[in-house]
């Protein structure tokens, strides 16, 4: 655990810039490309099964995908990407599992990948407390997925904020009658439609608009020249994916980037 140090670019976007923030994972994951993803806390199978594969391909393109941790489509997101890839904002403190159902995804995001809190350590979340979060959820990603929700629920408060930092909205196609809010934002010409999802994938990982897609926390580790045992016990597939790929050379028991 401990305290970013350094300015994050991305969070200048928010109302005002976070007087502390707490980590505990891998903090390099900030420095790459991420997309944030949100929506409804009980989603439809279509919902879910469009969110895990939509952040399974984002990952395999170098995207970092940020959520809340909360149930629904937040923990989707982040099992789609998987702990390694993926930034979890919590509305309480670093220390604590909320909500209790996620405690086991948590705890893997937290050994291979980051959780984020403005809060102090025993902070437990209040209803104003998840407001911060969303912001800081909205505030870290080139851009905003929203896969599911409805008028006046909590996501669309992410919503706002997201159409007030000046965030590109994507949202998924939903039937009538559902999704009430996402649909709403398609009829304002507020958001627009993922419709393909390699398509989308395609398309934002290729866009002159973002950044090229940083390399990946596990290079950066491997180039302060770790020992072999400290990757394998962080890093333990990729350590070996690497090194077939001829990236990485394992020499007198440390690891080095060719």
């Amino acid at each position: 655990m401990g305290i970013v140090q350094d300015k994050i670019p991305e969070l200048s976007s928010m109302k005002s810039y976070p007087k502390q923030l707490f980590y505990d994972g891998e903090i390099e994951l900030l420095k790459k490309v991420k997309i944030s993803i949100v929506g409804s806390r009980k989603p439809t199978k279509y919902s879910r099964l469009c969110i895990q594969k939509l952040s399974s391909s984002l990952v395999k393109h170098g995207v970092c995908i940020v959520s809340g941790g909360a149930m629904g489509i937040d923990a989707t997101a982040h099992a789609g990407a998987g702990s390694a890839c993926t930034i979890a904002v919590l509305p309480c403190g670093i220390d604590l599992r909320y909500p209790a159902v996620n405690k086991n995804l948590l705890d893997d995001i937290q050994k291979h990948g980051l959780l984020l809190s403005q809060f102090e350590k025993g902070f437990r979340a209040t209803p104003w407390s998840f407001v911060l979060r969303n912001e800081l959820v909205v505030a870290l990603g080139d851009i905003l997925i929203v896969a599911e929700a409805e008028i006046n629920s909590g996501t669309m408060r992410s919503v706002e904020f997201a159409i007030k930092m000046g965030k590109k909205i994507f949202v998924l196609p939903q039937r009538l009658g559902e999704s009430g809010a996402t649909n709403k934002l398609l009829s304002e010409a507020k958001a627009e439609a993922i419709y393909d999802i390699d398509a989308f994938v395609a398309r934002f990982c290729k866009s002159e608009n973002l950044q090229e897609i940083k390399e990946d926390a596990f290079m950066e580790f491997c180039k302060n020249n770790p020992t072999y045992d400290e990757v394998v016990q962080r890093y333990p597939e990729r350590i070996f994916e690497a090194e077939l790929s001829g990236e990485i050379e394992i020499a007198n028991g440390r690891v080095l980037v060719l």
